[in-house]
């Protein structure tokens, strides 16, 4: 059995906070820290093996050392490693964008689309989102808000409170609001349209690069799907299965089947994952992975905590 905490990659943006790092414990020296890659392979922000004999090997080392039979059979289909797992602070509002399917993405972009869920970690009252349009839109309407930044007229504007679980599918338009904190579980892609920035500029002093085009071309300009049915988990997809565990004392015994490996976010508490042979203590903001095929594992303590597997 492996059992392994991981350091994230750690991202700024001009909309970011600083509640990652008061409150869940990252330690970053930057003004604020908007996200946090907990479970990432990707190549623009790996995270890195935190804890045991590999510690110091970024996520991509660690696999390519033990071999990809410790992703489990399910992975064996994705040609890269599959999911990516972040904490996002908006302490301000995030652009309002969209995300590509595979096939589009595949062209354009050459890596993954992006389907995505959110799970609402932390809201201040008031805090809203936008998913999806108010109603149906034409392209060329929609383009006609953007250019005279009336788009908050037809975006499907949401109150939010923690415990909320968001699944933003390809296509949708989307925007995290500010006072918000999320954990993002997502195809492994970092593709984003950018289809409104409040008019706002960077470090750079120049303003943040908008996809108009490519945006309308896989915008979905409706009322988002909210009718899934996730049976007894609170999301899932091809690339991702995602369920939400509150442990108040007691412990929770799960497996980590050969079929995939088990990802394991802490989003509030602090408590212990482990198995006879080793174990691992935690508190929020802590991110573990444990290896396909390790078997019977427990998580102890007073915590909260989503754990991921592919399906």
């Amino acid at each position: 059995m492996a059992i392994v905490k991981l350091e994230p990659a750690k991202k700024s943006a001009i909309w970011g906070g600083r509640k990652l790092i008061e409150e869940f414990g990252k330690k970053f020296n930057g003004e604020n820290l908007a996200e946090t890659w907990e479970l990432s392979a990707h190549p623009d922000g790996p995270s890195v093996i935190a804890s045991g004999d590999d510690a110091g090997l970024t996520l991509p080392e660690y696999i390519e050392k033990h071999g990809k039979g410790i992703l489990g059979s399910n992975c064996e289909r994705f040609e890269e490693f599959p999911i990516l797992i972040k904490l996002i602070d908006a302490k301000g509002d995030l652009s309002v964008q969209v995300h590509p399917d595979n096939a589009y993405a595949g062209v354009h972009e050459n890596q993954y689309g992006k389907t995505e869920m959110w799970y609402v970690v932390d809201a201040e009252p008031g805090a809203r989102l936008c998913y999806g349009c108010s109603r149906d839109v034409t392209k060329e309407e929609f383009r006609k808000h953007i250019e005279e930044e009336t788009l908050d007229e037809v975006m499907n504007m949401v109150l939010v409170k923690p415990g909320d679980v968001f699944f933003i599918a390809s296509g949708t338009i989307h925007a995290i609001g500010g006072g918000i904190v999320i954990a993002e579980i997502q195809q492994n892609s970092n593709v984003t349209y950018r289809v409104y920035d409040y008019g706002r500029v960077g470090a750079d002093g120049k303003q943040r690069e908008l996809h108009i085009d490519k945006a309308l071309d896989v915008a979905k300009l409706s009322l988002p799907k909210t009718d899934y049915d996730f049976g007894e988990h609170i999301g899932l997809c091809d690339c991702f299965e995602v369920d939400l565990h509150k442990i108040d004392g007691n412990k929770l015994t799960a497996i980590a089947a050969p079929d995939s490996f088990v990802s394991i976010l802490v989003t509030d508490g602090e408590g212990t994952v482990g198995s006879n042979e080793d174990s691992i203590s935690v508190s929020k903001g802590d991110s573990v992975l444990i290896t396909a095929g390790s078997g019977e594992f427990s998580i102890e303590g007073h915590l909260t905590v989503i754990k991921t597997v592919v399906p």
